[in-house]
């Protein structure tokens, strides 16, 4: 069955957010926003991004590329954040999306940087670095969800799915249904909109 999907990017990744609706056979309906909602209010655009692109998608595709990090400031992000707060919102003719994070190739070192040791339990993990230097705090808040005492979190821990493009583009529908289906897990109850 075909997910709606709004797929969030910026600009400087449209290649990429072409290449996933003309040039992967994915079942899938794209509801992405094509171009930006032209104000300065905050309430409005959001207002209008839940109503005109999110009210009937399941899925948001957050295309994480190397200018959607929240250190490059809040007007720089105002619309991805927006996006995916919109996304995690659940409420009246609006259901919370599952979250699908694609790390685009140009990210992978920062992302993705190897194993350690961890000092609590002694045990060695991958460490992902999904931080505020890689990705707004709309997707960490929701991948890291906080929990005491935790020192690594499995796939039931984190509300976010993330993936390489490289493997996205593989098999597309895989992790597109696993975030479709983070929405009824009891993982979902925990999310935060704005962290």
């Amino acid at each position: 069955m075909a997910h709606k999907c709004f797929i969030s990017f910026k600009t400087e990744d449209i290649a990429f957010k072409n290449h996933i609706r003309d040039e992967l056979d994915i079942d899938m309906i794209d509801k992405s926003l094509d171009e930006p909602i032209n104000s300065w209010d905050d309430d409005y655009i959001m207002r209008k991004i839940r109503e005109d692109y999110l009210s009937d998608s399941t899925v948001t595709i957050f295309l994480i590329g190397s200018r959607s990090s929240e250190n490059l400031g809040s007007h720089e992000q105002r619309y991805i954040k927006k996006e995916l707060q919109a996304s995690l919102y659940n409420g009246v003719n609006n259901t919370k999306n599952g979250i699908l994070g694609i790390v685009l190739p140009s990210m992978y070192d920062s992302i993705y940087q190897g194993s350690y040791n961890c000092p609590t339990c002694g045990g060695t993990h991958n460490y992902v670095g999904i931080n505020d230097s890689t990705v707004i705090r709309e997707f960490s808040h929701n991948y890291y969800i906080p929990a005491f005492g935790k020192c690594s979190w499995s796939e039931d821990d984190r509300y976010c799915v993330l993936v390489k493009w490289s493997d996205f583009t593989v098999n597309p529908e895989f992790y597109i249904d696993q975030a479709f289906d983070k929405r009824s897990q009891p993982i979902s109850n925990k999310t935060k909109v704005k962290p």
